[in-house]
């Protein structure tokens, strides 16, 4: 079986596990990378890059080995091939509990359960709960639905259809290792520098196809491409900005404005100005489009997989025929 096929099984295996199982509850390999990257921290810290760098190059090459070794030990038996694609699938992305935790968030709000509601937030995103009322935490969710949707499904797909398992595994660890990382504390700003900055670069091409998949699968079209290209260049994060700015707009709601992290105020551009503010109910709309943004994404990256392999297949071919020429 040759590779893309490879990976559209297995991928397909492993978003129907996730969308029936979730996440795995004990035992979870994302969790076992953050430990193990924790521990690499308490040897490398220190407060300049340097140490960042390797810290950031130990965790995440370490991630990619392992990933290549896995695909290697199987190589030779599509069936344990697909299944390790399947399980890696599975144990990177996270639509569903993403969806999950959105749900039971908008629950909590809907009851009037406002204290419950800030209470669960933390599961979802990094901002300060007490400091959000009713409509302010909706809007928290249905941003970080958005940002995760490119972080936690389509990213992963991406780079699992350009390099396999090595691919899916490698986003996963650079995706956590910029949660755990790369944020601006006092601590973390010169440390996480690398684990930021390689955190974009691999996003990138995932976040692009999140706003493009938005677009045709949102409820205005047009609103989503006029909200990408007027405010995604205003927000702090080159990933988030076009992810967010096009959720908003296909959506019809207005996204940004004050956030609260760790006691530290930030005042973010609004995006989708055109737009009215979120409501509760937005929640299951957010969870919704990124519901099909994921499935978009998955066939997209099952068509590029299989673009790739022709590739490579075809420039194997022309070298093994070269060499027989010569």
């Amino acid at each position: 079986m040759s590779a893309d096929r490879t990976f559209a099984y297995g991928a397909a295996a492993g978003l129907l596990g996730d969308l029936v199982f979730g996440d795995p509850r004990r035992g979870h390999p994302v969790a076992a990378f953050g430990r193990a990257a924790s521990a690499v921290e308490r040897v490398l810290w220190r407060d300049h890059k340097a140490a960042g760098v390797l810290h950031t190059a130990f965790c995440a090459g370490g991630a990619v080995a392992l990933g290549t070794l896995a695909a290697g030990a199987v190589r030779r038996s599509p069936a344990a091939s697909v299944a390790l694609t399947a399980v890696a699938t599975w144990s990177v992305v996270g639509g569903t509990s993403l969806a999950r935790e959105a749900w039971l968030i908008a629950s909590a709000l809907d009851a009037g359960d406002l204290a419950g509601a800030r209470e669960r937030l933390p599961h979802l995103c990094g901002r300060d709960p007490q400091a959000l009322d009713e409509a302010g935490i909706a809007r928290a969710v249905v941003e970080s639905v958005a940002e995760n949707t490119s972080d936690a499904v389509v990213g992963a797909l991406v780079w699992g259809a350009v390099a396999g398992v090595p691919g899916l595994v490698g986003f996963r660890a650079v995706n956590t290792l910029d949660a755990m990382v790369g944020h601006k504390s006092p601590r973390y700003l010169n440390y996480g520098w690398a684990s930021a900055r390689l955190d974009d670069v691999a996003g990138w091409p995932g976040a692009r196809l999140t706003a493009c998949l938005a677009v045709l699968a949102g409820g205005d079209p047009r609103g989503a491409v006029r909200a990408w290209r007027q405010d995604a260049g205003k927000h702090p994060s080159p990933n988030a900005g076009p992810v967010e700015a096009s959720f908003a707009g296909a959506l019809g709601v207005r996204l940004g404005g004050v956030l609260s992290y760790g006691g530290r105020v930030e005042h973010r551009p609004v995006l989708n100005d055109a737009g009215r503010a979120v409501h509760v109910a937005d929640v299951e709309r957010a969870v919704r489009l990124a519901r099909r943004v994921n499935w978009l994404a998955f066939a997209v990256a099952a068509a590029g997989g299989a673009v790739v392999g022709r590739v490579s297949r075809g420039g194997l071919r022309r070298m093994r025929t070269g060499r027989g020429m010569a």
